[in-house]
């Protein structure tokens, strides 16, 4: 069957409206984030602050293109204040 949602890899516009969304949506604002077509969809990568931020910004890209296959390759990063002191010689 052909001319079904996921058929055929999405083009660059919609990679490049999503990657526009990451960046200027004022509630997503993330620029680390980087969007690459691959076979039959994208894949979001890059390194975000918490696990509910990542599951956030997936949501809202799913919301937005309902039929665009993403996979998410978006880590986690720690962002707790040093437990050590660092010394500088």
């Amino acid at each position: 069957m052909t001319g079904q949602p996921g058929d055929a890899p999405p083009d660059e516009y919609v990679e490049a409206e999503i990657q526009n969304m990451l960046t200027e949506d004022p509630s997503v604002a993330e620029q680390g984030i980087t969007v690459a077509r691959h076979e039959r969809g994208l894949v979001l990568s890059g390194e975000v602050e918490s696990p509910h931020r990542r599951e956030e910004i997936l949501r809202r890209v799913a919301e937005r293109f309902p039929d665009t296959p993403v996979t998410s390759d978006i880590g986690v990063i720690r962002t707790q204040a040093p437990t050590q002191v660092e010394e500088l010689p």
